[in-house]
């Protein structure tokens, strides 16, 4: 038996005030998505939570996920879907009884008795159940098994999975949106990812008996302790950290015979608009940009030998805008004192100047728009009295004092003096 395993989808999401449903991205996946699912015939697809960005979804984002679900419905695969930590379950389960009617599945909130899917042997090989374990919190879960003793994440998985009627001589999968960890340690996450770090972590031997555990939650792909705990990762990158990570794209998860090697395979889907970080000068990105063929990418520029200034930033974005891309971040990393050889600190944080911050700000507020160069100089002359006020005495005087100075230097730039 096959069947594709993804999560993560995050329907309805921006970067840096682009929306990825508006901007065709999300739209562009699924029908990839759609492609690849007619091509292998998997006998089931599993979405292990993360389906909304938010858990009021909008309309758009709602029509995207009934676009993608009606045609799996029509090609008559079963579906089995969980709510994550964005999604609401509530929400997401609307008519789920109408739908499981129709092979959709979807489990929205946790219960003393987890929903469950048993599927008929196609391969010879037996059945396959899939229980699905929606995004849980510890408190939940105690309060359904009436059970006060159950304090932390592991505890209320094993508790949970203890009270289900499991038959582990048959082939069964999980389906979790959690924090696994081996032995304590957790991978390198994508970076958009919320509710993780040190939280929740849950063991991955708590799901020892199971043939294969589909995880979401974790926008990277890898496995858990063993082979058969596996998160699948986002399909589309949503921090410029997740370029980083190898190719993204569901996975192909085949099972043979009970206790016999599961298979997994990487199906790799190309995102409309690619994201990459571009390093260097001023005169070398330019002459990298102007020089190269990409085009239609969603970009992170970091200038080593300048401060942003508006007329910067204007050029920066005007020439990659010719090339159909979008400059999402635009920051420096050029010290004028200091660490002025443009590397970043040993932390490898990206650090910026006090007037980037509030051009940055400026930008996110203004949809994109540039400050002109009285907002700059404002920001300047602000940034001088942080720099006075972090060499000198910050006393409540003083603080009086930088703010009469900027209600003057205010004035001054409204009456045009």
């Amino acid at each position: 038996m096959k069947f594709l395993h993804l999560s993560d989808l995050h329907f309805g999401k921006s970067l840096y005030g682009v929306s990825l449903i508006d901007n065709k991205d999300q739209a562009y996946w699924k029908d990839r998505f759609l492609e690849k699912v007619e091509e292998l015939q998997p006998d089931a697809i599993v979405i292990a939570g993360d389906i909304y960005d938010r858990s009021a979804p909008s309309g758009e984002a709602v029509v995207l996920l009934d676009s993608l679900l009606t045609r799996l419905e029509q090609l008559q695969i079963p579906v089995m879907m969980i709510s994550g930590n964005h999604d609401s379950g509530q929400r997401l389960a609307f008519a789920g009884d109408i739908l499981a009617k129709q092979n959709v599945y979807i489990a929205g909130s946790v219960d003393k008795e987890l929903c469950h899917v048993t599927l008929q042997e196609k391969d010879g090989s037996g059945e396959v159940t899939f229980w699905l374990m929606p995004y849980l919190f510890p408190a939940i879960v105690a309060q359904k098994l009436e059970d006060d003793s159950i304090g932390d994440y592991e505890m209320a998985v094993r508790r949970l999975l203890e009270q289900q009627e499991i038959d582990f001589s048959k082939r069964n999968v999980l389906v979790a949106h959690q924090n696994i960890t081996a032995d304590g340690r957790e991978a390198e996450r994508g970076g958009s990812e919320s509710m993780v770090g040190g939280v929740g972590q849950i063991d991955y031997r708590v799901f020892d008996g199971f043939d294969y555990v589909a995880l979401g939650h974790i926008h990277s792909s890898y496995h858990v302790g063993r082979r058969e705990v596996r998160y699948a990762g986002s399909p589309l990158c949503y921090h410029f950290n997740e370029t980083r990570q190898p190719q993204k794209g569901p996975l192909l998860v085949e099972l043979g015979k009970k206790n016999t090697q599961v298979r997994v395979k990487p199906q790799i889907i190309e995102p409309l608009h690619p994201m990459r970080e571009i390093k260097g000068t001023f005169e070398g990105i330019r002459e990298t940009v102007e020089g190269g063929r990409e085009r239609g990418e969603y970009l992170r520029i970091v200038v080593t030998d300048r401060r942003i200034t508006p007329e910067i930033s204007d050029f920066l974005r005007e020439l990659f805008r010719k090339r159909d891309s979008v400059v999402m971040e635009l920051v420096s990393e050029y010290r004028e004192f200091g660490n002025s050889d443009g590397v970043s600190g040993s932390s490898g944080r990206v650090e910026k100047s006090i007037e980037e911050f509030f051009a940055e700000l400026y930008r996110e507020r203004k949809d994109g728009v540039a400050p002109t160069e009285k907002d700059a100089e404002l920001f300047r002359f602000v940034a001088e009295l942080v720099q006075k006020a972090d060499s000198a005495d910050t006393g409540e005087t003083a603080l009086e004092k930088d703010a009469d100075e900027l209600l003057a230097y205010i004035l001054r730039q409204e009456g045009g003096k």
